[in-house]
């Protein structure tokens, strides 16, 4: 069964998150491996392809823009069919309405991928389930970082557990990239 005009959503990929990227506190070393195999699946299919991008309005943040971590990580090529910046966790509160385009190009199911796992891919996630979309999180294709909170530190690993737990089934099917391209075919 061919599922129609999935839009591939490929959230934060920038170059400031690699300054986080410290041995033990991020997951998921295969992620941009595994968003550059999504990405050109979706670009066989003729799919639709959405980027996002973070525009902090922090002074300090690595993610603001005209500044070198606002621009998108190399693996992040050529034109989508849609650029969506934004500047906090979900992608359904940026510029364009990334929840219209969907509507005004009879999109009712998207793919999730990006940086950060629990943050704006969850966030994301959470309103597209929530908008009644038919939303694929696919998992091996994010990645985040160790956090800490009133001195307990959780890994990276078990936050990304933690979102899949959250979303699966309520919010998302949970998939990995190989599976994800397995179904588009």
């Amino acid at each position: 069964m061919k599922l129609s005009k999935r839009a591939l959503i490929v959230i934060d990929v920038q170059k400031g998150f690699t300054e986080f990227d410290v041995k033990g506190e991020r997951n998921n070393p295969y992620c941009e491996d595994n968003v550059v195999k999504l990405i050109d699946a979706w670009r066989e299919q003729n799919l639709p392809l959405v980027y996002v991008k973070h525009n902090s309005k922090s002074e300090t943040s690595v993610l603001r823009p005209n500044q070198p971590g606002n621009d998108f990580k190399d693996i992040i090529t050529g034109v989508p069919d849609l650029l969506v910046t934004k500047s906090v966790n979900s992608a359904f509160y940026g510029e364009p309405d990334l929840h219209e385009w969907l509507k005004e190009n009879n999109i009712d199911s998207v793919a999730i991928c990006g940086i950060q796992t629990n943050m704006c891919c969850e966030t994301t996630a959470r309103m597209a389930g929530n908008l009644g979309l038919d939303t694929w999180f696919i998992l091996d294709a994010t990645h985040t970082f160790a956090k800490e909170f009133n001195g307990v530190k959780i890994s990276a690993e078990e936050l990304s557990k933690t979102t899949a737990v959250n979303l699966s089934g309520e919010f998302a099917e949970i998939l990995n990239t190989v599976d994800a391209i397995a179904k588009l075919d």
